[in-house]
């Protein structure tokens, strides 16, 4: 396929945001993209041919890549973007709210993931990208929760990748730090809040909101969702944005005690 062809791409989560940006820039640099959100959006956007998608939910999964492949016949690119956070103590949270997360931030993966494979191996390639998170490779107080769904998806994708390669099919993680969305204004809340954690929970919210006003513009993570689709010899991570390269750098050299002790630090929490 030629550069102003690069074939069909779908993205999950695309109705805004990291979602919206990276589907319009996938379909600038000559891509077929299909894009979904819960709920059907009428029409397209910037030549984006929006479906609706469930990725909680094995039907709803099934129709979205049977209709794909009903007007395209293949899928070449997959970016797995839909997810939730979750800000609160771990333990304020029941079961039934962290396995509602999982379902979301990690089934959701793997159903649509799941769905598209067979696709792909009968086309002999295919790219997979799934946003993970610089909380998907360190710890993160507060957001337990989600940060192991991200944990989770970093594992699946690193041991899936090894799985598919041998049928021309690569799985790579685009990993962003804090980035300019609604992503605080969206963040659930536990369901069993304690008092206990009040004081820290707030202090979170605030340092969330600060980080998110300096964060990185969506376009950011787009481009490096564009780079890790295209890159002809792929790598196992993509940092997306200056300081996701700076924590993975950190993460990665910095003695574990001292990275200990500046995470704490940078959560307001004792050290």
């Amino acid at each position: 396929m030629n550069k102003t062809n690069l074939g069909v791409a779908l993205v999950t989560g695309a109705s805004s945001g990291i979602g919206h940006t990276t589907a319009k820039a996938l379909q600038d640099a000559g891509f077929r993209v299909f894009g979904t959100s819960r709920r059907a959006v009428a029409g397209g956007s910037d030549g984006v041919t929006m479906l609706a998608c469930d990725v909680t939910d094995d039907t709803s999964v099934a129709k979205l890549v049977q209709d794909v492949l009903a007007e395209t016949g293949r899928i070449d690119l997959l970016v797995n973007n839909a997810g939730v956070g979750l800000l609160g103590g771990a333990e304020e949270s029941s079961m039934a709210q962290a396995k509602s997360l999982f379902d979301v931030n990690v089934f959701g993966v793997m159903r649509v993931t799941k769905a598209v494979l067979p696709t792909m191996r009968r086309q002999g390639k295919g790219r997979i990208v799934n946003l993970s998170s610089v909380q998907g490779f360190i710890p993160a107080p507060y957001f337990a929760l989600y940060s192991s769904t991200k944990h989770a998806v970093e594992g699946y994708s690193e041991s899936l990748d090894h799985e598919l390669r041998t049928f021309g099919i690569r799985v790579v993680l685009v990993e962003p730090a804090y980035t300019r969305t609604s992503f605080e204004e969206n963040l659930a809340r536990p369901d069993q809040l304690l008092d206990i954690y009040d004081s820290a929970r707030a202090g979170m919210n605030a340092a969330v909101r600060k980080a998110m006003e300096k964060g990185d513009a969506p376009e950011v993570v787009a481009r490096t969702v564009l780079a890790a689709a295209t890159d002809p010899a792929p790598k196992r991570r993509y940092a997306a944005g200056k300081m996701a390269r700076q924590v993975s750098f950190l993460r990665r050299f910095v003695p574990a005690s001292a990275f200990d002790k500046s995470l704490r630090k940078q959560n307001g929490l004792p050290v």
